[in-house]
């Protein structure tokens, strides 16, 4: 079993309570992370997570596979290169390019089948995130033309999941890496209202949770204001642990960019892929193998093997380690083996004011299987 992937199982710590159970059949615990930061040492950890990472994708891989992945563009977002590429890249370009994506999984699970919603932007509600705001508001009286030239807008998430053909009642679980920027309400409904998805619940880790409930001045920058007020508790599945979702989805913890980051690790065929925003591209898992100016170079000088998305910083070391563990979970890229299969739920672009600053590799939008109909499946 994925959470028994360690042999003997990792003790738990006399002073750890036990997590609550989980009620829902189709989400199970997985134990195969249990304790591995609990080292003294930085390195010590390092070394641990590194391990039980590269055993998690052999059990992951050993398992079976999702029915369903398909990744949608949303909207491009400009972002300070000295956030997403941290310390990395000296071009003089203030900005760079991020496309925020859309994930739909269809997994098969103890409760039949399962559709789950990985990081469904409200665009329009998540502009009113405090550092957005003011960065369109620079922009002056033409603000509404320059905001399309900055963050031009490609599709929405109700179109996405037409799309796919499914339909708001077919959506069980909505999960996002962390609330950066994240406004709910429209999907989740507010003070009693379903929302757009009206069957769907929410993924959550419960320290990224209660961080959104009681933000401190770094972090409130970059939150949606009251972007999960009024929401209906029982709409909320508070996550202690890591949680398999049905079969070959899995959400692990990997703090850092945030204090309650989890990733999302997606078996899809051959291949595992792992969703998060603890880096921009698969360039900041590998920056040995980039051409983006200056990358390779770091990395040589500072020994670093993974660039940092540090715009908050909370938590630098830790995240540090989160970001090689997604990488030995994913493994090599089957498209190009020199970086790891990592779908960065908002992913470097081109962009014309950032010359230079271009991925080496990018995996854009990808499709796995075929979508199923909550009727059909039945």
């Amino acid at each position: 079993m994925l959470g028994r992937v360690n042999d003997p199982e990792p003790p738990m710590s006399p002073k750890k309570a036990a997590r609550p159970q989980l009620t829902d059949p189709a989400l199970q615990p997985i134990t195969a992370f249990e304790g591995a930061r609990e080292a003294a040492l930085p390195d010590a950890r390092l070394v641990e997570v590194r391990r039980r990472a590269r055993a998690f994708h052999d059990a992951m891989m050993a398992g079976p596979a999702v029915r369903y992945l398909r990744s949608f563009s949303l909207v491009r977002v400009p972002y300070p290169v000295r956030y997403g590429l941290r310390d990395a890249c000296p071009l003089p370009a203030p900005l760079l390019h991020m496309m925020n994506r859309l994930f739909i999984v269809q997994v098969d699970s103890e409760d039949g089948l399962k559709t789950v919603l990985v990081s469904p932007s409200d665009v329009e509600a998540d502009a009113e995130t405090p550092f957005f705001k003011r960065l369109g508001d620079a922009a002056g009286p033409l603000s509404p033309v320059t905001r399309k030239i900055l963050a031009p807008v490609s599709s929405s998430v109700e179109a996405c999941v037409a799309a796919a053909g499914l339909n708001p009642e077919d959506i069980d679980y909505i999960t996002y890496d962390h609330l950066h920027t994240q406004d709910l309400r429209r999907w989740l409904g507010t003070h009693g209202g379903r929302g757009y998805f009206p069957r769907a619940r929410l993924l959550v880790m419960r320290p990224e949770w209660d961080a959104a409930s009681g933000l401190l001045p770094p972090q409130r920058d970059w939150y949606c204001p009251d972007g999960i007020a009024g929401i209906d508790p029982e709409r909320v599945v508070l996550l202690d642990g890591d949680v398999m979702v049905g079969q070959g989805l899995a959400l692990v913890r990997t703090p850092g960019h945030t204090m309650g980051n989890h990733s999302v690790v997606t078996r899809a065929g051959d291949e595992i892929f792992v969703t998060s925003e603890n880096g921009i591209c698969p360039d900041s898992y590998a920056p040995l193998a980039s051409r983006i100016p200056g990358v390779r170079k770091w990395a040589r000088d500072t020994g670093m093997e993974v660039v940092l998305n540090g715009n908050t910083l909370e938590g630098a070391i830790d995240q540090y380690i989160s970001m090689v563990m997604e990488k030995e979970i994913a493994g090599p890229a089957k498209a190009n083996p020199a970086f790891p299969s990592i779908l960065c739920s908002s992913e470097l672009t081109p962009w014309w004011a950032a010359p230079g600053i271009t991925p080496t590799f990018a995996f854009g939008e990808v499709t796995y299987g075929h979508p199923t109909r909550v009727g059909a499946a039945a």
